[in-house]
């Protein structure tokens, strides 16, 4: 008897000869690079190493476009741009010790934002393993160790044989949901030693669909229909699952309100009448939020930032969709679903409206007629509300230069184009203010935190589609962490357009420190010349007036290749409401 997967399995004639006969001259390496390519990898990010040079040698006799950068960790937040901006995984090619745990700041940013990062390390020699201290250069009694704790899986070669079954297994991992970085590293002697294996061709990791249990989504499909005032908060994971489309459905036949927290920028559109943008760090917000009667939360963990700095305490029954079973009520008790957000959205607006839903709901409101629904202020009205008094709120401040800067990028950046914000005061302003008008278009490094993610993400994501000028803002604290990839830009000429609001120093931590202590220590920076710096790596660059931001920002972004522009300003951030 036959089976199909019989045929698929057998080897032609052809297959058969070239395995037999493989090209001379390859070594560990080029298993790696084959391996990568038979994945559907085009382009890797990195840095050589000594121990890592076998992978990099055998760059050469690939089609693999390469893109290094000159600090393992700008490397690392290039990677993670290009998985955001993709959606694949983005191989990060790096050497042992010291250039591998210069990498661990971006990795953790990009289990944080669930970026698909393949990170590949090489490894001191095999005889050296196994956690003695033999004195090889770099080397550590147990590098992987450093970093299970942030990536989603750890994977160690020992032999030529193993390596493509080991990247392939990683990447499975990485494009599972959801989506995450992940560790393989393969000693020296592996790399760099002769191979007589047949070439790598067509890989198959194909990630297996994280689907809803159905009688979840019976539930929550039930609490939606009968609440009288349902509202979403819609996360990252909606945007990484390419769910915008499902969300603004669902929203639109249960006429519930949408806020999207800072990681899901551009998940629901600004404008719409349902839309409460992206003001959680309002009390006015909270406070809507808290009064759901259903609150439906799509791809986000409600952590810090997303629940008002914890003060967030809702009133009504919660239904928590996430792939991150880690996340999953780990801050509220709830009707948790472990599932991918488009899945997800797909069952709940099939079954939402299908049909009556006889179910019972523990410990939840009684059902609610649609003509007690109707009574009262519209949905898009109470929204309409909210945004005026939100605006009135900010107002109050005297922060209309913070208002007008963010206005003027908007103007001048297309609005296809992604943009990639540092940890700063503007950025801070943007989570909040700024109308990312497409998905997948507004990045930052709000999910861990560190400075120096702008400029090199922005890199990134122009490496994975050059068609389109690419936005980084940093302040001059966080721009320091990244002069060095001015050189990288030059050298691709990738179309980045690096926006620099120079303050004198750390203008988040001086505000933080002086609205707590009354003044401020070690926040303020002697800088460069930024303008001379850059102009010095061959990269054009203008030093611009608030007035003037908007005009020479869109000139900047419409020249081919990088550019710098620098802002001179002291900017404020408006009043918390969580103190």
């Amino acid at each position: 008897m036959t089976h199909d997967h019989d045929l698929v399995l057998r080897p032609t004639a052809q297959q058969t000869e070239a395995a037999l006969n493989p090209p001379a001259g390859r070594n560990g390496g080029d298993l790696v690079v084959e391996t990568l390519q038979g994945l559907g990898a085009t382009t890797v990010f990195g840095l050589p190493g000594q121990h890592a040079l076998g992978m990099f040698d055998a760059l050469r006799r690939s089609d693999l476009a390469y893109v290094g950068l000159r600090v393992e960790n700008n490397a690392g937040f290039a990677a993670d741009a290009y998985g955001r901006i993709t959606g694949q995984v983005a191989p990060l090619l790096l050497s042992t010790g010291p250039g591998a745990l210069t990498s661990l700041a971006a990795l953790q940013e990009a289990a944080a934002a669930s970026a698909p990062v393949l990170a590949i390390s090489s490894q001191i020699p095999s005889a050296g393993l196994g956690g003695g201290r033999h004195g090889y250069l770099h080397e550590l009694r147990d590098q992987k160790a450093s970093f299970r704790d942030i990536v989603k899986s750890v994977h160690t070669v020992r032999t030529a044989s193993q390596i493509p079954s080991a990247i392939a297994a990683a990447w499975e991992s990485a494009l599972s949901a959801p989506h995450g970085p992940v560790w393989v590293e393969i000693p020296q002697d592996v790399l760099l030693a002769g191979t007589a294996l047949p070439v790598v061709t067509a890989m198959d990791a194909t990630p297996h669909d994280l689907v809803p249990r159905p009688e979840l989504t019976a539930v929550a499909a039930h609490l939606l229909q009968n609440a009288e005032r349902p509202a979403i908060i819609a996360g990252g994971g909606v945007v990484r699952s390419d769910a915008t489309g499902k969300l603004v459905a669902l929203a639109e036949k249960l006429d519930a309100p949408v806020v999207t927290t800072f990681g899901g920028k551009g998940a629901f559109p600004w404008e719409h009448p349902l839309s409460m943008q992206s003001w959680l760090e309002d009390r006015h917000t909270t406070d809507f939020l808290e009064d759901a009667d259903v609150l439906l939360v799509v791809g986000s963990g409600l952590g810090e930032l997303s629940s008002n700095y914890h003060t967030f305490a809702p009133r009504g029954r919660v239904i928590q969709i996430e792939a991150d079973l880690g996340k999953l009520e780990s801050n509220h008790a709830c009707l948790g679903i472990h599932a991918d957000a488009r899945i997800a959205l797909s069952a709940l607006l099939e079954t939402v409206g299908a049909g009556a839903v006889s179910l019972a709901s523990p410990g939840g409101p009684p059902p609610v007629s649609e003509g007690l629904r109707a009574t009262g202020p519209s949905a898009a009205e109470r929204v309409s509300a909210l945004l005026a008094k939100v605006r009135e709120r900010i107002a109050g401040q005297d922060l209309t230069l913070e208002q007008e800067l963010l206005a003027a990028i908007r103007e001048a950046l297309p609005d296809d184009s992604p943009s990639f914000w540092d940890m700063t005061i503007l950025a801070y302003w943007a989570w909040s203010a700024f109308d990312a008008r497409h998905p997948n278009t507004m990045h930052s490094a709000q999910g861990a935190g560190g400075l120096g993610y702008g400029f090199p993400a922005a890199l990134g994501a122009a490496a994975a589609d050059r068609t389109k000028p690419v936005l980084a803002v940093s302040g001059d604290g966080g721009a320091m962490y990244s002069i060095a990839e001015l050189a990288t830009a030059k050298q691709y000429n990738l179309p980045v357009t690096w926006l620099i609001v120079d303050d004198g120093g750390y203008g988040i931590l001086r505000e933080y420190m002086t609205d707590t202590f009354g003044e401020a220590t070690a926040t303020e920076l002697s800088r460069p010349d930024f303008v001379a710096l850059a102009e010095s790596f061959g990269v054009p660059a203008v030093r611009t007036t608030t007035e003037s931001l908007r005009e020479d920002l869109a000139k900047s972004l419409a020249q081919p290749g990088p550019s710098v522009v620098v802002l001179p300003a002291l900017l404020r951030m408006f009043a918390p409401t969580h103190l």
